[in-house]
């Protein structure tokens, strides 16, 4: 298990130092900015943050300082908004700094939003419910086609299609899918089947049942048809274990691995466990929780 743990943190490492090194186009060199001073886009496309990740990122700050400085942008003689950071700011502040290092950009509110939005999806901070929201408020405020704003933030424009088709989920859904209870698979899935009830009377069972993708695929496909023909969606039998008990392990699991597990789970009694990590901190994280498991069992 050492390996992959070296190469998971030094590449990691490697690319703060690079991104330090080299200050962004259009900006400053780097500046010491009064805390006080700052205040964050309220059109931040990330609006979830994790506390206990936030307390270990704190933690890391008071022993080595911030690595990455802020991007921000001048809005008065002394007053700054954040461009990129929010989460390091956040964290500097449970640290206890007075000042955090940042670079000084100059930003009009579309660039702003467009700035914040590809930093937070190149460092896969966002989830998909707050990436299609943000290209929706991109293309609505700023009179956007698709093909436009794929161009503007460096994806494909199916790519962008396809995050705003998310929207057309029901809420439940949604949330389902922002609080990662299913993934962007389970959710194309179900933009197959053109009844919100049926959608999500499937989404119920995905959660229930921790069905896999390719279930749903083929369930979706049932459902829809079902659907065409006047018919009633077909039943899912009941997993060998009951929902309770997979809800319990569920929550077990993904408390002691501080990561939402996934579960899948035929009616034999036959799946998989998942454990998902966003980047590379994340899996350094799991890889320890592993290794303290491995050398308690020793």
């Amino acid at each position: 298990m050492a390996s992959p743990k070296r190469n998971a943190l030094g590449r990691g490492l490697d690319s703060l130092i690079s991104m330090d090194d080299v200050p962004a186009r259009g900006s400053s060199a780097i500046n010491d900015i009064d805390v006080e001073l700052i205040s964050p886009n309220p059109d931040q496309p990330r609006t979830t943050f994790d506390e206990e990740a936030l307390d270990e990122l704190a933690t890391s700050i008071r022993e080595l300082g911030i690595i990455q400085p802020l991007s921000l942008r001048k809005t008065g003689p002394n007053s700054y908004q954040i461009i990129a950071g929010e989460r390091r700011y956040r964290a500097a502040i449970k640290a206890g700094l007075t000042s955090v290092p940042a670079y000084i950009r100059t930003a009009n509110d579309s660039e702003l939003t467009e700035m914040a939005l590809i930093e937070n999806i190149q460092r896969e901070d966002l989830n998909a419910i707050e990436i299609a929201l943000t290209f929706r408020k991109l293309i609505d405020q700023y009179n956007l086609t698709q093909e436009r704003l794929s161009e503007r933030i460096g994806k494909k424009r199916a790519t962008v299609a396809n995050f705003l088709r998310l929207l057309k989920l029901p809420a439940e859904v949604q949330l389902g899918l922002r609080d990662e209870r299913v993934d962007m698979g389970h959710a194309r899935a179900l933009l197959t089947i053109d009844k919100p009830s049926l959608q999500l009377k499937l989404y119920n069972e995905i959660i229930k049942q921790g069905l896999s993708v390719r279930k749903v695929e083929e369930l979706a496909k049932a459902y829809q048809a079902a659907e065409e023909n006047g018919e009633m969606p077909p039943r899912q039998s009941k997993p060998a274990m009951s929902n309770k008990d997979f809800d319990i392990l569920k929550k077990h699991l993904s408390a002691s691995f501080r990561t939402p597990v996934q579960f899948t789970c035929n009616p034999q009694g036959r799946g998989k466990i998942t454990f998902p990590f966003k980047n590379e901190d994340e899996l350094a994280q799991l890889i320890a929780i592993f290794d303290t498991i491995k050398h308690s069992d020793n």
